[in-house]
Parts: structure tokens; sequence; C-alpha cells
């Protein structure tokens, strides 16, 4: 079960880190359009595999509570999306991935706080280094990275809600998710049709093709992280999870070419340095907790 949680783990934050690349093809698409699509293609995906396993008595019966907690879910993913967005095609990748990497750290803190999960003082550490680089980057940058927060920030407190939320499965959980933001999303885009500024059918056959694959590239990776958070423990997510920022900086530099002014770098390298202690010290309790090899 463990090691069929890290797969759709691994798998889903390997897609997190290319997604940049397919954001920036809808780059002439303002992003709160570009977010109502992807919740109305993300349930039309979505409702066809719950239709193709027969998943709907599944939904129906759960209680008042769930839907709740996952309306919050919901609205955490809102904002993240339109957040990230408009951050890509605003040609602040660099930022973004930032939230990424402080997003580890957050969920260790929140597994902590919330759910009881206890840390060793090589733990503390890692959090510790990674906090004086966000702090570094504020003070000498002089502003806040609030893109960056922001994304940690939600993406933090719904990982969280999933791990909580164990009696409800991946797929249905996000199919409610996104449902219960469709009627806006979809008023939204009416109004935009009607006042002949939507770009669905009207920009061409290139966007309006990407406007629709939006619900495979935004379902995907959330169906294989709320696979993998079911199987894995929140400590566990929070190693893995440096893959998505890792291919976003490296994108945002070496593909788009933003600029990392020297304040800005080390303050990523204190985050990194605490990232790769973090790691260092789960391999190594994880080689601790492994039986010793029978004697033959």
């Amino acid at each position: 079960m463990v090691k069929r949680g890290l797969v759709f783990g691994v798998s889903a934050y390997l897609v997190w880190g290319v997604l940049p690349v397919f954001w920036k093809w809808l780059q002439e698409v303002d992003a709160f359009e570009i977010l109502a699509h992807r919740f109305i293609w993300s349930l039309v995906f979505l409702a066809g595999i719950i239709t193709w396993r027969r998943g709907w008595d599944r939904i129906r019966v759960l209680p008042g509570r769930t839907i709740a907690r996952l309306f919050f879910a919901g609205l955490l993913l809102s904002v993240n999306w339109a957040t990230y967005i408009w951050a890509v095609n605003s040609d602040h990748i660099v930022e973004a991935s930032l939230g990424y990497f402080i997003n580890p750290l957050l969920h260790v803190v929140l597994g902590v706080v919330v759910l009881r999960e206890r840390l060793e003082p090589g733990q503390w550490l890692a959090v510790a280094i990674a906090a004086c680089g966000v702090a570094y980057m504020t003070i000498r940058v002089g502003s806040l990275p609030w893109i960056a927060l922001v994304l940690a920030g939600t993406f933090g407190v719904y990982a969280l809600l999933k791990k909580q939320l164990t009696t409800v499965g991946p797929i249905e959980s996000l199919t409610v998710e996104v449902s219960l933001v469709f009627v806006p999303a979809l008023i939204y885009l009416g109004i935009l049709a009607a006042g002949g500024d939507g770009s669905f059918g009207a920009a061409g056959p290139r966007i309006t093709f990407l406007l629709a694959l939006t619900g495979v590239a935004t379902a995907t990776p959330l169906v294989l992280f709320g696979a993998a958070a079911h199987r894995i423990e929140l400590s566990t997510i929070g190693i893995i999870q440096y893959i998505a920022p890792t291919l976003q900086f490296l994108i945002g530099v070496f593909v788009y070419s933003e600029a990392v002014t020297a304040d800005e770098l080390i303050g990523f390298v204190l985050v990194w340095i605490g990232l790769a202690v973090f790691t260092t010290h789960g391999v190594l309790r994880f080689r601790r907790s492994q039986p010793e090899p029978a004697l033959v």
C-alpha cells in the first residue's frame, strides 16, 4: 500500500512540475477565464470516470459535514489555481515554485500541530532553516513573497483536509469539490460569451482545444495526489513534494528566462538546504526502521 502511494505521489508531482508549460500556451486567455474552464472541464472528465466506475451512489450518501469540508476544499483549490495561473502567465514561475518548495515543510508543521505527528530535532532544524530563507528574501528583497505564501498555505491546508477525509475516495471527493463551484464558473463563462469576451470557440481551434484539455491537466495530478494522501504519511508527502517546484524553477529560469536576483537565490538556497536536511533525515530514519536481514 505504501509503495503504491509513493508511485501515485511521485507521478502527481512530476505532472505538476511540467504544467507551467501548458498554462503558458494559454497565456493570451485571462486567468479567471482559465480557472472557470478548469472547473467545468474537470467536472466533465471526473463525471466520466465516476460513471464508468459506477460511483455516484457513494457520493449521494455523503453526510452534510463531509460535503461542507469538501466545499471548503473547493474554495482553497479556487484560490490556489487562480493564483498559480496568474503567476505563471505574469512571468512569476520562479516565485510560484518557491511556494511549492515551502509547502513540504508546511505539511510537516501542519502534521505536527493538527495530526499530532512527531518530529525529531533534525526535522525541526530543516523547518527553521527554510523559514530563515523566506525571512531573508522578505527583508532583502523588500516585499513579502505573497504568491509563494498563498500557494503554500492554500495547498497545505487542502492536503490536510484530504488526509483527514479518509472515508471518501480521491476521485469522489475531487468530483464533489469541483461540482460545488461548477455553477458559478458556468455563469461566469456565460457572461463572458454573452458579452463577446469569451475565448472558447472564438480564439481559434488551438485555444479552444487547450481550454477543453484543462480538465485532464487539472484532474489527473489531483486524483494521483488524493490516492497518495490516503496511503502515506503527510510528512512523507512533504519529502517527495519538492519534485514539482524543482522542475518549475528550472523551467522558469532556463525555458522562460526569468531573472533571479542574488538575494532571491540566497533565500532559495536556504530553503533547499532545509529540504536537503529534512530529506536526509527522513531517509536515515527509514533505514533505521527496516528490520535487520536474517543471518543464514
